[in-house]
């Protein structure tokens, strides 16, 4: 018997094989199942972002929020496709929202900071790169921002020991977070 629960998981399951279009019809077979599954709005959002559909992504995860307003994973996925936008004011204020929501996420305060280096905000990305690297020590893409940012900064003795990290993660499996 198909569940909201079961037809998820194969949804996920198609999202993560890069097959999001067959995972969309799952999702919303789901909701039709619990449409105040916030969760559901959640993943339905990260297919439709990974199809390339940012509007109908947008729109889930701004259900999913109105939902539950405390899922820092769906303001952090909203402030990434802004990002990607280049709406940069819009990208900020989402990953600011899912840190008020996870102080202690790895991931946001990564995004925050490339948000930051684009702007040429390399101060503020230093910090953000250093919050992150402090949460998850061998998080790949966080040293490597890190790296950069302190050549961009000209603490090239610091940037040194970033980039000495990084060979130290390439000879070991480096950790990074989707």
């Amino acid at each position: 018997m198909e569940t909201a629960a079961t037809l998820n998981d194969s949804a996920i399951a198609l999202t993560e094989a890069n097959r999001p279009k067959e995972a969309i019809s799952l999702f919303r077979k789901a909701l039709a199942m619990e449409p105040a599954n916030p969760l559901l709005w959640l993943n339905l959002g990260i297919a439709q972002q990974k199809a390339g559909d940012y509007t109908s992504a947008m729109d889930s995860f701004y259900r999913c929020l109105s939902f539950d307003s405390t899922m820092a994973e769906a303001w952090n996925a909203l402030g990434l496709i802004h990002y990607e936008l280049e709406h940069f004011e819009k990208s900020e204020a989402c990953y600011k929202k899912a840190l008020q929501q996870e102080r202690r996420s790895p991931k946001s305060w990564n995004n925050l900071g490339v948000l930051y280096f684009t702007m040429g905000s390399y101060e503020e990305a230093r910090h953000c790169f250093e919050q992150a690297v402090s949460l998850s020590p061998h998080y790949y893409d966080a040293l490597y921002n890190l790296r950069d940012t302190c050549n961009e900064l000209g603490d090239t003795r610091a940037a040194v020991e970033f980039g000495r990290r990084l060979g130290e993660l390439n000879n070991s499996k480096p950790i990074r977070l989707s």
